[in-house]
């Protein structure tokens, strides 16, 4: 059994940020469940461009408000608390903050190693390591 609290995440190597991002690693893939699990804060305002090209996601808002707009239909959904999307055909999106950060619960399969960050395509690497 794995137990994991995000206040002991704080500060450390699973703590990582990039621009206009900040992401707690709570599970990697050396934990070998199959998958990673993230919390991510977008700060108000924000603005994200990614594509998971290599990887599936998954994402619940527990907090704050913003929006995604999916790159192939130019479609924009609200977000807000309780509010579930899934990036399941590698979909390429922009992701925005709204009036409040919003804090988002993240599921990422092939799982990522822990210190990943976007490509200048918004995606992150695939892993090539042996397990």
């Amino acid at each position: 059994m794995k137990i994991v609290r995000v206040g002991d995440i704080i500060g450390t190597e699973r703590e990582v940020h990039g621009p206009g991002w900040t992401s707690r690693r709570m599970l990697l893939k050396k934990d070998g469940m199959g998958f990673s699990f993230h919390e991510t804060i977008i700060p108000a305002g924000g603005e994200l461009n990614l594509w998971y090209k290599y990887h599936l996601e998954a994402v619940y808002c527990v907090a704050g408000n913003g929006t995604i707009t999916d790159k192939a239909t130019g479609e924009t959904h609200d977000i807000s608390d309780g509010t579930l999307y899934a990036l399941d055909k590698h979909d390429q999106h922009t992701l925005r903050g709204g009036t409040e950060d919003m804090r988002l619960i993240c599921a990422f399969n092939p799982p990522v190693t822990g210190q990943e960050v976007h490509d200048e395509d918004g995606a992150y690497l695939p892993d090539t390591s042996e397990d």
